[in-house]
Parts: structure tokens; sequence; C-alpha cells
């Protein structure tokens, strides 16, 4: 396998992990919203905070991304997944903003 396919693998593999986790994200806005707070809620919620874990581990950096580095030299920002440019460059600072305000929900749920 040459690097522009090595490239591409970790490009679908890492847009798929990300599709996830988005859905994984609107999942927990769901709850809180249709106050349906259960069992997979608390997961959902588990998973992106693990998910955090990973992203300071790795210095703010997703383990695919520092892999895909090896088979590119691009510096753009979507260039180790399928994404336009501008969501890829804001990925993180928007979904951790509706992250965090589907947990406020879920937390009102629960606490009221």
């Amino acid at each position: 396998m040459n690097d522009t396919a090595k490239l591409r693998a970790i490009k679908i593999v890492h847009t798929l992990v990300w599709a996830f986790f988005v859905a994984v994200i609107f999942y927990v806005v769901y709850c809180g919203i249709a106050d349906d707070v259960n069992a997979l809620t608390w997961i959902s919620i588990i998973l992106i905070f693990l998910e955090g874990i990973v992203l300071l581990l790795f210095r703010m950096f997703c383990p695919l991304t520092l892999w895909a580095r090896k088979y590119s030299d691009s510096d753009k920002e979507n260039f180790d997944i399928y994404l336009p440019l501008w969501l890829a460059k804001y990925n993180k600072q928007i979904f951790t903003t509706i992250f965090i305000l589907g947990l406020i929900l879920v937390l009102i749920r629960v606490l009221w």
C-alpha cells in the first residue's frame, strides 16, 4: 500500500470516528432536550470525556492526525479527515460547546 492509499484509509477511519462522536454529542443534547436521560446518556457522556482525555494526552491532537502526518506534509486543517476546511479548523470549539450545552441540559433534567 503506498502513502497516498494509507493516508486515504486514515482519512476514512478518522471521518467515521469523527461522525460517531458527533452523533454521541448530539445524542446527549437530544437527551437533555427530550428529558430522556438513561444509561446510554451516561455512557455517551463518559465516551466524550474519554475522548477529551485522549486529546489531552496527545496535546490536543487526535492520534489519527499524528499517524496521518507520517504520510503527508500538508499544513491544511483537513489533511487528515474528510471535512470542509472551516469545520476541521473549528471542530473542537464547535463540538465542545455543543457538548457542554447538552451536558448542562442533562444535568438540569437530572437535578431538577
